[in-house]
């Protein structure tokens, strides 16, 4: 498992298209900052954060979901690894943690990044405004590793690229989440806290609050290991047809 996650972490390391797509990203967010500038308030390094970190999952997440899960299905070097013996399994935890890492490095920047541009801007943050700007980008952090392992179903289940990415960014960009609030509301008035993005609420609630996060914690958990699980049964029971 060492072995197959250090050649995937070579792999993304050497992805030249991961630096240029994130240092357009880059470009473009600070073009932005620089073009609102003229109308920033006292509050605009937190209130930006707060609208435009919500475009996270479905941005940053995006491209390292189709990097970490489904490369591999386009290339077909998953069946290489396969026929030599590695685990099925083995595979499933490795992008698992991929996404942990990579995703961290990343939502780790991205706040560092946003302060130092609008700080460069005239809005530098207080410890306080930073403090709130990290928690923000930990709970899409924390969607970003859901939401993949819940697309890892498909990308296991049905192994098609299209259908997998389709999959992550109706679930980024909470048209799953809606649906499923519009379908069972009725029933369950309460589900939009119960779902991904309810749960990450309630998590950044409690980080900045100081209230108990043990129940959300716990539903979080419970999602993901659902969710790697499935993985594994789908990625078993699934023919190599690709």
């Amino acid at each position: 498992m060492l072995k197959v996650l250090n050649g995937e972490i070579y792999r993304l390391l050497h992805k030249k298209s991961l630096y240029i797509y994130f240092g357009i990203l880059a470009v473009g967010y600070f073009t932005l900052a620089f073009i609102r500038s003229g109308g920033f308030s006292n509050e605009s390094v937190v209130s930006d954060a707060l609208n435009l970190f919500i475009l996270l999952p479905a941005l940053a997440g995006g491209f390292l979901f189709a990097a970490i899960y489904t490369d591999d299905l386009n290339s077909k070097s998953i069946i290489s690894l396969v026929g030599s013996g590695v685990n099925k399994a083995a595979i499933i935890a490795v992008k698992f943690t991929l996404t942990v890492l990579f995703g961290t490095v990343v939502f780790g920047f991205i706040p560092l990044f946003h302060i130092s541009v609008y700080a460069a801007l005239g809005q530098a943050a207080d410890a306080s405004m930073a403090t709130m700007i990290f928690a923000v980008s930990l709970k899409h952090l924390l969607t970003v590793i859901a939401y993949s392992s819940l697309s890892g179903i498909v990308v296991y289940g049905l192994q098609r690229t299209t259908f997998a990415i389709v999959t992550y960014l109706l679930l980024a960009f909470g048209v799953v989440g809606s649906l499923i609030s519009a379908a069972l509301g009725i029933f369950a008035p309460n589900i939009s806290g119960h779902l991904v993005s309810g749960i990450t609420d309630r998590i950044l609630f409690g980080m900045m609050s100081g209230a108990p996060l043990s129940a959300a914690l716990a539903e979080y958990v419970v999602y993901v290991l659902v969710a790697i699980t499935f993985s594994i049964v789908a990625f078993l029971k699934k023919e190599m047809e690709f």
